[in-house]
């Protein structure tokens, strides 16, 4: 099997596999227990949290454990705006987030809060002219993602935050960074955000755990209450087998990687240029992702067509379930350009010759429909 999918999810590490059975195994005592067992669980938790905050930029008790990046963007939305609800009832976020972002936005809308959706441009980039004339005195949270999962674009939060700020200290910045956690240089405070998510799965680590950074000093609403874990602010019994493999997947990164990745990639934009008719959508600018299309041949068809040669590539996100997908419809393309959409997304394990088998097996596909015309 020749794995393109890795922007929907990545093959589980050797390292954190280890970690996980070794926490489940030898290390399972509960870490709010006063004794050895329990005791040593918290230990190794406290060393986990610190790995998994030197990672990411932050200070350890800046980082709370969820269960994933879901879990995190709904948390950080609606926490913010429980923070905010005596000043205003006004929230701004981009029209290619994650379902993670709209979905609460959305249920809030039907609530009575007001939402701003602010459009891409051609290329899939958010101008922050259009973020500064959304904001209004009545605002209190700005969510914008990092990397678009679906495009691979940059988006410019760091610029976004300090225009936020600019107009108003306390209108809170969350950004989804789960795309980007460990594929572009950042730090949650050089972006000048409150909130920040990150999820485990997209960097190696098992499905089922995520985290949230949030601001020393910004006092949130817990997301439960309980036996007072994570600083009360997220109450429940640890998932120390999945922060253990999160944390190993974090030590197992090497910072050479990105640059690795981003090689292959464009190494094969370039090979499926081979392909008649292909269109490039985004190359991206994060090293992982780009979008392509082959216009008059539906995605879905070339995704089964492709997995039937051994290739796994996406139509999109996969939380999108074969549905349309809002990212490429908000960039306004041709309907042939955007019924046959392809989202190509690369690990380390990624090589030229993986690129080389996609480009062949499209070509093949392209050959086999002119001949049966």
């Amino acid at each position: 099997m020749i794995y393109l999918d890795n922007a929907a999810t990545t093959r589980v590490c050797p390292e954190a596999v280890s970690a996980a059975a070794e926490a489940m195994e030898s290390g399972f005592g509960n870490p709010s227990s006063g004794y050895a067992a329990g005791r040593e669980a918290a230990a190794a938790l406290k060393t986990h949290r610190a790995t998994l905050a030197a990672a990411l930029g932050c200070a350890p008790e800046e980082l709370c454990f969820t269960s994933c990046g879901t879990e995190g963007d709904n948390w950080a939305i609606r926490a913010a705006v429980e923070h905010g609800k005596r000043r205003g009832r006004h929230l701004i976020t981009t029209a290619i987030e994650h379902a993670a972002v709209l979905e609460p936005m959305r249920d809030l809308a039907r609530q009575g809060w007001e939402v701003t959706y602010l459009k891409p441009d051609r290329t899939g980039h958010v101008p922050v002219e259009e973020l500064k004339a959304a904001l209004r005195p009545d605002t209190v949270l700005v969510s914008m993602m990092l990397v678009n999962n679906e495009l691979g674009t940059l988006q410019p939060v760091a610029e976004a935050a300090a225009a936020v700020k600019a107009f108003d200290r306390d209108i809170l910045f969350h950004t989804d960074a789960v795309q980007a956690f460990l594929k572009v240089p950042f730090t949650p405070a050089g972006l000048g955000v409150d909130l920040l998510t990150i999820s485990g799965h997209k960097v190696r680590a098992p499905k089922g755990i995520g985290a949230q950074y949030i601001r020393k000093g910004l006092k949130l609403r817990p997301m439960l209450y309980g036996g007072g874990q994570e600083s009360g602010l997220r109450p429940g019994t640890e998932p120390t087998a999945q922060i253990a493999a999160f944390a190993a997947a974090c030590s197992a990164w090497s910072g050479a990687w990105p640059e690795q990745i981003r090689r292959v990639k464009e190494y094969a934009l370039e090979a499926l240029s081979a392909v008649p008719g292909l269109v490039v959508v985004s190359p991206g600018d994060a090293p992982h992702i780009c979008a392509v299309s082959l216009p008059g041949y539906p995605s879905e068809m070339l995704v089964r067509a492709l997995s039937d040669r051994g290739i796994c590539v996406s139509s999109g996100s996969a939380c999108h379930r074969g549905k349309p997908s809002h990212v490429f419809a908000a960039l306004g393309l041709p309907k042939g350009v955007l019924t046959g959409v392809l989202r190509i997304s690369f690990s380390p394990e990624n090589t030229f010759a993986d690129a080389d088998a996609l480009r062949d097996a499209l070509l093949q596909i392209t050959r086999e429909r002119v001949a049966r015309t």
